[in-house]
């Protein structure tokens, strides 16, 4: 084995049997070592780098960085939308927990939207992304298809649901009434539906978790299913025992997006109650964002909102902690 030295650093070449010059890749061992390349090339390479990287590094200082450690500010001073505040402490922690009533009504019902939304979401996209799978002609078409609706915008969708769920005069109540039921759900005008049509309205949406199912199905080598045939299992022992454990990081993955996105879900509840922040009857759609707004963007409370902004961030980071402490045992990755 040869060393050569030279400006840009140490290159290790190793003679094979036929004695021509096989290189060996050192950087590992030599990064081990603590040994840093030097000369010019090096310098220049590594200014490139933070050169090709300062967008990057500026955009997160300017539009995370400072934002963030402004929001911290403001949960500790009473800051309203049109008049500077004063620093008060702890006291907006205080009134979320203590003195606000519609705080805990909001937690209630996030929490139970994030019960309901996702397990459908997630069941919902598996199912579909199953019938995807299947070989058959023109299921690309299908494919396409079904994805088209999670890249059409967000409030459209919800405006055209809402007309559509209409407890008068809407597509669904009336197909309801021609099959029979003659006093269908007033959906969003009773409590115990609301945040069942806003589970419909999301429905519209699960083609995005269909299609990375699909990545993830497809990604499952087809051996495992043959040889579980030459042992004589069926489609259910397949899918118990092969599909599920082996699509179980996708799953993980998804979860932790529904998860995320049913603790934040603002828009289309936005729409349905109007840009007052009305929360529908009882409170029943009350979710934890459309609190936030209402007290930061429509009763111009600031510093409040800021603070119920971090205390939905520290729960929100609690549930992704506890979610990720019990991975192991429901995630198999393949060796």
């Amino acid at each position: 084995m040869a060393m050569q030295v030279g400006g840009d650093g140490v290159r290790g070449e190793q003679l094979d049997e036929a004695g021509t010059a096989a290189p060996l890749v050192a950087d590992a061992a030599l990064a081990q070592s603590g040994w840093k390349p030097t000369g010019r090339a090096s310098r220049s390479e590594e200014r490139a780098a933070y050169l090709f990287l300062s967008p990057w590094i500026i955009g997160s200082i300017l539009f995370l960085l400072i934002p963030l450690g402004w929001a911290v500010w403001l949960s500790f001073t009473d800051e309203q939308l049109l008049r500077p505040g004063q620093f008060v402490g702890f006291d907006n922690y205080a009134r979320a927990f203590g003195d606000d009533p519609k705080f805990y009504k909001s937690i209630g019902v996030t929490l139970t939207w994030i019960v309901i939304a996702v397990p459908l979401f997630l069941v919902t996209g598996l199912l579909v992304a199953l019938l995807l799978n299947q070989k058959l002609r023109g299921m690309s078409f299908f494919r396409t298809l079904l994805y088209v609706p999670a890249v059409l915008s967000g409030v459209a969708i919800a405006v055209l649901w809402f007309t559509l769920l209409n407890s008068d005069l809407g597509a669904v109540n009336q197909l309801l009434r021609s099959i029979g039921i003659e006093d269908p759900p007033n959906w969003f005008q009773d409590p115990d539906f609301a945040l069942w049509g806003v589970a419909i309205m999301g429905l519209w949406g699960v083609g995005t978790n269909a299609i990375i199912y699909l990545a993830g199905l497809q990604n499952i080598p087809p051996d495992l299913y043959e040889a579980a045939a030459m042992d004589g299992a069926g489609p259910w022992t397949k899918f118990r025992y092969i599909t599920l454990p082996m699509l179980s990081p996708t799953m993980f993955f998804l979860f932790i997006g529904e998860l995320t996105a049913a603790l934040v879900i603002i828009g289309p509840v936005i729409v349905i109650s109007g840009a007052g922040g009305a929360a529908g009857p009882a409170d029943s759609l009350l979710f934890y964002m459309l609190l936030l707004y209402r007290r930061g963007f429509v009763e111009g409370q600031l510093g409040y909102a800021a603070a119920l902004a971090w205390i939905l961030t520290v729960i929100g980071l609690a549930l992704v902690y506890v979610t990720f402490k019990l991975e192991k045992r429901f995630v198999f990755y393949q060796a």
